[in-house]
């Protein structure tokens, strides 16, 4: 095993014509009870938007999966949450959503990074994920 093998570093970006606040808001709900997976089917999440708050998926009858810890959350500015995300094994990752003023109305950056023993089809199949959701941040951003 490499240490390529053992880490994972995805950033995208996407120009959003909205405000940061704005495009910062839509996050919040995206990350929370808007989510869905890339086939649109409704994944609902909780997120605290608090320093140390959760950030887990309740999929009912007391069925619950922490996928991370919200380390900072800056109003129109940033949101880092580290944890396990998705990943059920030993790995640890911390995401990274980064909202900045632009002349057409805000950037958006998103930066995943994970260290551990990651899967494959989650190593596969995280940019596609990661794009539906700034794809339909923009949506619901515009």
């Amino acid at each position: 095993m490499t240490v390529q093998d053992l880490t994972l570093d995805i950033e995208l970006n996407i120009d959003i014509n909205a405000s940061p606040q704005k495009a910062f808001e839509a996050m919040l709900h995206r990350l929370g009870e808007g989510n869905t997976t890339p086939d649109g089917s409704a994944m609902p999440m909780v997120f605290e938007a608090q320093p140390g708050g959760r950030w887990y998926r309740d999929r009912g009858n007391g069925i619950f999966h922490l996928w991370g810890f919200l380390q900072v959350i800056k109003p129109a500015e940033l949101i880092e949450i580290s944890g396990p995300m998705f990943m059920s094994y030993p790995a640890n990752n911390h995401l990274e959503i980064k909202f900045a003023e632009s002349a057409d109305g805000c950037h958006v950056t998103l930066r995943h990074r994970a260290l551990g023993m990651i899967e494959p089809g989650h190593r596969q199949g995280l940019g596609s994920g990661w794009q539906h959701m700034l794809a339909e941040l923009k949506k619901e951003s515009e």
